[in-house]
């Protein structure tokens, strides 16, 4: 069973092909994430979209130095618990961003000497990852440490210049000491093809590899436009890094551009991410183009409106997945239906639940339930539909994943498990069947 943003399609024997992007990447033993914001965790489409198509989250902002440790030994985790507990309660993974970074950085950190900002460097890494151990899957332990041009230097920053290049390797053992079992990654841009820059970066991880410093991938942000295309040689250069002995992550994708162009930009991104065994996922900058920080540029896989764009379309595809599951969107059928809900086990903590819809007396080519459960019940997993929030987070409704197209009087059903959290094993309360 495999249970990705809350959908798993199975039918028989045969698994049916996946209709969202975190589906259809699972299959292919990767992740599909996005950029989240905790104040947009309100907005219904906005959560319903991020519920729906992704199985991993990374925070925009809310996991920044400035966010976190605003004054010096003070931590405000608010915002970024927020998020960490959104996705855990739909079995999404987090990706940590970011613990040491030039930028976004309070400015009583800068004003720190050598051996101050060594203690607070270290501090910093320890009681974040505490924090959070055990629930983040990989963090971006150093972003951006190297300077663009043909220098392969490294880049000014309070850390470098008072710290030296040891900084990195140093951040990295803190960081493992502090969780052993997160991933540990370098991040930074304009390292997608082979040039000074991520030559830079290649010998810096080829060093740290050889000498057992803790690293374990490198991310790749991958925002592209006219000015900054895809380079040819793309998978070529993850090839050489995951040659190295770590695991290569697409962290902060976006491409400007429209139409078909985008469509196949995005497609050879993923397939090269495909090809190379390694790269374990991708991640979207955003979840939708009104939200981007290159909103004018309308570089992600969404529209203002929540509309899936041809780039969509296109991901979903290269991920061997079906848009729209070959089928109508909810609100195409005609006729009726019902939905009959059943506990199929139970155990201390938790419940498996089924709902059956039956169609009426006329065929049906679709349908949708919606369930509401009682907070502080969270469904884990889901199966054979799919599923999106409301921005409560407590109603659920389920749409067909293959499932929609029902003969007069036929029935198909979907499932789930629900963790209670400590609340009450009652189980939701399931509305009435749609078809239109």
């Amino acid at each position: 069973m495999l249970a990705a943003a809350g959908i798993v399609a199975l039918s028989g024997t045969a698994q049916a092909a996946a209709t969202t992007l975190g589906a259809a990447a699972a299959e292919k033993g990767r992740y599909f994430g996005t950029a989240v914001a905790a104040n947009r965790l309100g907005e219904a489409d906005y959560t319903a979209t991020l519920n729906t198509e992704f199985s991993s989250v990374t925070p925009e902002n809310e996991m920044k130095w400035d966010a976190l440790e605003p004054s010096r030994g003070s931590f405000s985790y608010g915002s970024a618990d927020r998020i960490v507990s959104h996705a855990e309660g739909r079995g999404m993974q987090v990706r940590g961003h970011t613990l040491v970074w030039h930028s976004q950085l309070p400015g009583w950190v800068g004003s720190l000497g050598a051996t101050d900002l060594r203690s607070a460097m270290n501090n910093h890494i320890t009681q974040v990852m505490t924090h959070y151990k055990g629930r983040i899957a990989a963090w971006d332990v150093v972003n951006e440490a190297f300077q663009d041009g043909g220098s392969g230097a490294r880049r000014s920053s309070p850390f470098q210049d008072k710290l030296g290049d040891g900084f990195i390797e140093e951040a990295f053992r803190t960081a493992r000491a502090a969780d052993p079992a997160a991933q540990l990654c370098y991040n930074d841009y304009n390292t997608d093809g082979a040039n000074a820059k991520s030559n830079a970066v290649y010998a810096m991880v080829k060093d740290f590899k050889q000498r057992g410093v803790p690293i374990d991938c490198v991310g790749f942000q991958s925002h592209f436009n006219a000015q900054s295309p895809v380079p040819s040689d793309y998978q070529a250069n993850l090839q050489r890094f995951a040659d190295l002995g770590v695991d290569v992550q697409i962290t902060e994708l976006d491409i400007e551009g429209s139409g078909s162009a985008q469509a196949t930009n995005y497609a050879n991104v993923t397939k090269a991410c495909l090809a190379v065994t390694r790269c374990t996922g991708i991640t979207v900058w955003g979840v939708t183009d009104k939200y981007s920080w290159r909103s004018s540029g309308t570089p992600l896989l969404f529209d203002g409106t929540y509309q899936k764009k041809p780039a969509y379309a296109a991901v979903l595809t290269a991920l061997g997945g079906t848009p729209d599951g070959g089928g109508n969107p909810p609100g195409g059928g005609t006729g009726s239906c019902t939905a009959a809900y059943t506990t199929t086990a139970s155990w201390p903590g938790g419940y498996n639940g089924q709902v059956t819809v039956t169609a009426g007396s006329a065929a049906i080519t679709t349908w949708e339930v919606p369930l509401t459960f009682t907070a502080p019940q969270k469904v884990a997993n889901s199966w054979n539909g799919t599923a999106s929030w409301d921005g409560s987070g407590t109603v659920l409704t389920m749409r067909p994943s293959y499932n929609g197209s029902l003969a007069a009087g036929a029935s198909t059903s979907f499932g789930f498990t629900v963790t209670t959290n400590g609340g009450s094993a009652s189980p939701p309360a399931v509305g009435a069947c749609k078809v239109s």
